[in-house]
């Protein structure tokens, strides 16, 4: 019987009516063809399909969210809380599609080492959690308030005259590009927020699990887990607002309308009873800022929120009635 093994990425075949998809890339993304040393790296790591956060292929101009938390995740695990046995993560493009593959620290005698700083650092946060998390919360809400702040004009035909009569020396298009400029770079400061505590969580959960098994070696992965399945994630709260909704159609009687369809006939619908303008009124107070959830893994430029299609979230509304 012939040895299995996985398919090497420097072999995989291009896809019918992709022909030249690597020119679209940045070449750091791409597996090396004429590179014997980095070949060589790439031979020996473990490469996956990241299917979980994206399942089409990525578009280029979106690599620029891939690259803001291969950025985020790795300098985390590398060079702030210096996590023992990880440095990161690579990326690579086949086709289109992510792989990646995960980072180990390969010298033994660098662990200990390792352990000592993140001991010193993850437990400052540990101790200090609530505290840093409030803080974070903030940092969080001000992001989205510059995001709301930022002015994005329209280039007009022919620039007002102020500009040649008071010298103003700046042209709309400037300030398009500003914009651009500072909504790129807030997603990008929103990424490194995000994994401040996203991998110490992790690793919360992970030495949760080992005490949990070494001291109920009876108690399995799946009961382990369920001790920590009612914790408040705010992930979650569309969905609970969403059932709030459908809890006050039900009391209000207005729960018929709600699975009429389509947002134009519910909207018109609730519109023609007090209690109907009640369950609005909570509906529109859901909406900023719980409807601005992805309707996709946000990855995409193509992914909208609820807000841009209320049809989405009103089609789970039967689910909940």
């Amino acid at each position: 019987m012939a040895d299995l093994k996985f398919p090497s990425p420097h072999e995989a075949e291009t896809l019918a009516g992709t022909e030249g998809w690597e020119r679209m890339y940045p070449y750091h993304y791409q597996f090396s063809t004429d590179d014997p040393e980095r070949k060589k790296y790439e031979e020996g790591m473990f490469w996956f399909y990241d299917g979980l956060h994206y399942p089409e292929p990525m578009y280029p101009f979106d690599i620029i969210w891939d690259e803001a938390w291969f950025l985020s995740l790795s300098q985390y695990n590398n060079r702030i809380f210096i996590v023992p046995p990880a440095m990161g993560i690579d990326h690579r493009i086949v086709n289109g599609y992510i792989y990646i593959t995960p980072l180990p620290v390969t010298d033994q005698e660098e662990i200990p080492k390792r352990v000592e700083q993140f001991m010193k650092r993850a437990g400052y946060y540990y101790q200090n959690w609530k505290d840093l998390e409030a803080t974070w919360e903030e940092k969080m809400r001000g992001i989205i308030k510059q995001l709301v702040d930022i002015e994005i004009p329209t280039l007009p035909d022919m620039e007002e005259e102020a500009v040649v009569f008071e010298g103003k020396g700046v042209s709309t298009g400037y300030r398009l590009l500003n914009a651009y400029d500072k909504l790129i770079d807030l997603g990008i400061l929103c990424w490194q927020y995000h994994f401040e505590f996203l991998n110490l969580g992790y690793a919360a959960y992970v030495f949760f699990m080992d005490f949990c098994q070494k001291a109920f070696p009876d108690a399995s992965p799946q009961q382990i887990t369920q001790m920590v399945s009612g914790i408040d994630v705010i992930m979650y709260r569309p969905d609970d607002e969403l059932k709030k909704l459908a809890k006050l159609a039900v009391e209000l009687g207005v729960d018929d309308i709600c699975v009429k369809g389509d947002c134009d006939t519910v909207m018109k619908g609730m519109q023609s009873s007090d209690n109907g303008k009640k369950w609005l009124e909570a509906f529109e107070k859901a909406r900023d800022p719980w409807f601005y959830v992805s309707s996709g893994t946000g990855w995409y430029h193509t992914d909208f929120s609820w807000n841009d299609d209320l049809n989405l979230p009103l089609s789970f509304m039967g689910i909940y009635i």
